[in-house]
């Protein structure tokens, strides 16, 4: 982007010198002109486009001087935010047109089960309630306005096809996940010689992690309005994929994609669920019954019982240490549902889901010997998909915490533990020493507290943790972040530091607290009082420390919540000796 702008102005300074007959080198671009100083001339982009288009495109133009810089690593303040404080923002949730209706909506509770009958006769008694309507796994009422609706819903006799998901449960999903962890996966990486490393190993970890089912639980729930008509569809929604949306209403409807229209809001949490579009299909379909526009609201019980969730993942992993306790060899099996086989079947190849054994597969320790393999195990009829963070998030919290155990083998402090690895990973052990220093790690913590660490190189940018806990009677109080943020060239400081903070946020409440459960086919939880968010007077200070750069920009919107998991679990383990291998938190301490 930045040779983009370079070129652009280059040849904008060489349509202005042609004109004026100067030196291209005794002119300048600023604030939308040419301007040449010397005769106190000036012209504005807009009037030298039609020359520069002529002009032959240079090559490798000179990039402007990070010390120039007058946009590019400064804090601005976000435009949109005003609208969003003083409710003006719309979200998809906000959206009223013309002739609207209301649509409330009961989906079969248990994975794969449809609709067998429904009993309507008392909801169209209620006054507002305009008509019900069928469709393949889900009934809706369609209402004057919200309330008529959810009367008339609750006012059916449903009757639903269950079907084998039924049978569902965690015990079963679980059991099959670790005989799959029994197999030899596609192998991701293979370094060295593993069995080799194990055997002139002094000594040898061997753990087993797991990850549960995860909600997105966005505070916008689940809503889509839609306009179904002969020779057009309107859709709208706030969607991260609205080229998918096209898809999904031209699927429905058998429209031309040319006349589906989406109008896309802002979204109130994306978090990866909408990525997806099913509540498009939905829509589409309820509206082709409608004959004016009908906006879909889920409720937040439906919304959290019929998500498409962050899949169960079972690790496998296994060290070798030699007799200064450095691993000699790492086995690292992980064991889940493949989304990109759903989401974008051709990244999957070859038995491998990339985004499930990324940072498993590209650690930044020097590890000589090394075999990450993949084995897919789908979980029945439950529907997976992307959550903020995506596969560094579970791979981080397995490595992040096995490394500690290492350490704790060893008896090495954890963070020169790590140092001592990532002597050729030169931005990791910076941002290591960086976040380290910030948080006076080594200082002494009050009886009851620990501090825990974490590394991560994902997104193309760097991270490191320092989390300080403190546990009593199995309550987790988190009390402080600390966080070095390698991600590159900086754009606009405020906003890193927004992202980094909602992310640390969004991944304290899902390593404490969250869990989706199955049983008999479905999900136990129904809304905050089972499915848990950290309270605003829970969330502890955060600190974010930016290491200045001049490596290309990195992501930055979920690192933060990837990195957290493990430096919070291994601070508990500081605080209390405990060591948790399976999340969240809170379910495992209870019973531990």
């Amino acid at each position: 982007m930045r040779r983009a702008g370079a070129t652009a102005r280059t040849v904008l300074i060489s349509a202005a010198a042609q004109q004026w007959q100067v030196d291209p080198a005794s002119c300048h671009a600023e604030a939308g002109q040419v301007i040449h100083a010397a005769s106190n001339r000036s012209i504005g982009y807009g009037q030298l486009v039609t020359a520069a288009a002529k002009l032959p495109v240079p090559q490798n133009v000179k990039l402007k001087d990070p010390k120039d810089f007058k946009v590019i690593g400064t804090a601005v303040k976000r435009l949109d935010s005003p609208e969003k404080v003083d409710g003006t923002a719309m979200f998809g949730l906000d959206v009223r047109v013309p002739d609207m209706v209301y649509a409330a909506i009961a989906n079969c509770p248990v994975f794969g089960g449809t609709l067998a009958s429904v009993d309507d006769t008392n909801a169209k008694k209620i006054p507002g309630v305009r008509q019900v309507v069928k469709v393949d796994n889900a009934v809706a009422v369609i209402g004057d306005h919200t309330w008529a609706a959810k009367r008339g819903l609750q006012a059916l006799d449903i009757k639903w096809n269950e079907g084998a998901g039924a049978q569902i449960g965690m015990r079963q999903i679980v059991d099959d996940l670790a005989k799959a962890a029994q197999q030899n996966g596609a192998v991701a990486r293979k370094d060295g010689d593993v069995n080799n490393g194990f055997s002139n190993a002094k000594t040898r970890v061997d753990a087993v992690y797991q990850q549960p089912f995860l909600a997105h639980a966005t505070m916008e729930p689940i809503n889509c309005t839609v306009h179904v008509r002969p020779d057009g569809c309107d859709v709208w929604l706030g969607s991260q994929v609205p080229t998918r949306v096209v898809d999904a209403a031209v699927a429905v409807t058998g429209l031309p994609a040319d006349k589906i229209v989406v109008h896309n809001h802002l979204i109130g949490g994306g978090f990866g669920r909408r990525l997806e579009f099913d509540m498009v299909t939905q829509a589409v379909k309820i509206g082709k019954q409608v004959s004016t526009p009908v906006k879909v609201v889920w409720t937040r019980e439906e919304d959290i019982q019929h998500d498409m969730y962050r899949p169960y993942y079972y690790d496998k992993i296994s060290a070798g240490l030699d007799a200064n306790g450095k691993p000699i060899a790492w086995q690292h099996r992980i064991v889940g549902s493949s989304i990109l086989a759903r989401f974008a079947p051709p990244a999957f190849k070859n038995g491998i889901d990339p985004d499930a054994v990324e940072v498993a597969s590209d650690l930044p320790y020097d590890l000589p010997n090394q075999l990450i393999d993949y084995v897919r195990q789908e979980p029945h009829a439950v529907p997976t998909a992307f959550w903020r963070g995506v596969g560094p998030t579970r791979g981080t919290f397995v490595v992040e915490s096995f490394i500690d155990e290492l350490a704790t083998q060893a008896k090495i402090d954890p963070v020169k533990y790590r140092q001592d690895l990532l002597g050729k990973t030169p931005r990791a052990l910076n941002v290591l020493n960086t976040a380290t220093q910030a948080a006076n790690w080594g200082s002494a913590v009050p009886k009851g507290q620990g501090r825990g660490v974490s590394v991560m190189h994902a997104f193309g940018s760097f991270f490191s943790m320092v989390v300080d806990v403190a546990v009593d009677q199995g309550e987790v109080a988190v009390k402080r972040v600390v966080c070095a943020v390698d991600c590159g060239m900086v754009v606009n400081p405020n906003t890193i530091e927004a992202q980094v903070q909602g992310g640390i946020i969004f991944g304290i409440t899902a390593a404490l607290y969250s869990e989706i459960t199955i049983k008999d086919g479905r999900v136990e939880q129904n809304n905050f009082t089972d499915y848990r968010m950290l309270r605003i007077d829970q969330a502890p200070p955060i600190e974010v420390h930016i290491v200045k750069s001049s490596e290309a920009p990195g992501g930055i919107g979920e690192p933060g919540t990837a990195a957290l998991a493990p430096a919070l679990t291994n601070a508990i383990f500081a605080a209390t000796g405990k060591r948790l291998r399976q999340l969240p938190v809170g379910s495992q301490l209870q019973t531990a």
